[in-house]
């Protein structure tokens, strides 16, 4: 469950937050699937017709789940939604896994129209795959859709497409503590366009692979360099929604941190370039005493379904949360610092290299 693979996480850290994660359990919203029924599926919204070579599929895999580490191993299927101008997006499909058609003038090609989501799926040990909080990324997507002018399947219509693909895919959940499926849902301006404006046609596509950590370090430490000359995203741009487009421009900072030997880099906000934003595909925490600090959603963070659920334990628990402006001082100044992230989990920060002083 999402639950024990965090507490698994925390358990490394003997620390107020390391208690918070093993004491308290993460709701999963009762997403359990058991078996995949082709003929009683009367989900609202978006109903999938299942390929054939799904009922041929050896329910083997032969992966080495003991060093599952965070890349693409292909599976078996994937889901497609296509949405014309009428703004509706038509039933669902599932298809087996493989390149998709493009024209060269499409939208996202030409002017990087497209989103795209991250959650997981776990294995209980009773065999039952739960899904952790997908409702939230739905409506992640939904907003970020209205900010890069893209029609976007409802909630229900998001959820019921995720658990069609897993379940199609459900050989390659890996076995209760040894990983998870990752889940990318993507939705992409497919119709062919030449002049600047929203795309004529839109594609919504799920894709999945089993993963293991995304950091080399495992459950330790991670080490991060503070960027002070690259900035991630700006007041009043498209920082606070999950576009593919946040990500590429972070590239050649994280590069570089990489090949001195840092896990990532952590951003600073454009403005002041003194208050932390983001790591690169992360959130981040400082904890000082009972109070944990983290950069306040401004539309230029991405609002993080990980981060949010910390949060909503942390304060159960007890603790003071804050979410505001802070400042590399503070962090230098922490107890603790720890990431989280659907890809990350929760990860411990084990030093923070700013202007050359570690």
């Amino acid at each position: 469950s999402a639950y024990s693979y965090l507490s698994t996480v925390g358990s490394t850290r003997r620390t107020a937050v390391a208690a918070l994660l093993r004491e308290t359990e993460i709701q999963t919203r009762g997403y359990s699937m058991p078996t995949l029924h082709h003929k009683d599926h009367t989900a609202v919204g978006c109903q999938a017709s299942v390929a054939t070579k799904y009922m041929e599929t050896d329910d083997i895999v032969d992966l080495d789940w003991e060093n599952l580490g965070f890349g693409l191993v292909d599976t078996d299927f994937m889901y497609m939604a296509k949405c014309g101008p009428d703004g509706n997006f038509s039933n669902g499909e599932i298809l087996p896994f493989g390149p998709i058609a493009l024209s060269p003038s499409a939208g996202v090609l030409n002017y990087g129209q497209g989103l795209f989501e991250g959650l997981k799926a776990y294995r209980k040990t009773d065999g039952y795959i739960l899904l952790f909080r997908p409702e939230e990324n739905a409506v992640r997507m939904k907003n970020g859709s209205d900010r890069m002018c893209m029609p976007a399947p409802s909630v229900e219509q998001f959820v019921d497409a995720v658990k069609q693909t897993v379940l199609a895919n459900k050989r390659w959940v890996p076995p209760t503590g040894k990983g998870s499926l990752y889940i990318r849902p993507l939705l992409i301006g497919s119709g062919a366009i030449l002049g600047l404006a929203p795309a004529p046609e839109y594609t919504f596509l799920i894709y999945v692979s089993p993963v293991g950590n995304y950091f080399k370090e495992g459950l330790a430490p991670i080490n991060l360099i503070i960027e002070d000359n690259f900035h991630r995203a700006a007041p009043g741009g498209t920082g606070g929604v999950k576009t593919i487009g946040n990500y590429a421009s972070v590239l050649k900072a994280q590069r570089t941190a990489k090949e001195k030997g840092y896990s990532d880099v952590l951003y600073l906000d454009a403005v002041h370039n003194k208050y932390l934003e983001e790591v690169s595909s992360c959130n981040i925490f400082v904890v000082k005493g009972n109070a944990i600090s983290t950069p306040a959603i401004e539309g230029t963070i991405l609002p993080g379904i990980t981060r949010k659920s910390i949060i909503e334990v942390a304060e159960s628990k007890g603790y003071k949360v804050e979410e505001r402006h802070v400042s590399v001082d503070e962090l230098l100044d922490a107890d603790e610092v720890f990431c989280t992230g659907t890809a990350v989990v929760v990860s411990p920060v084990g030093s923070i290299t700013y202007k050359g002083k570690r």
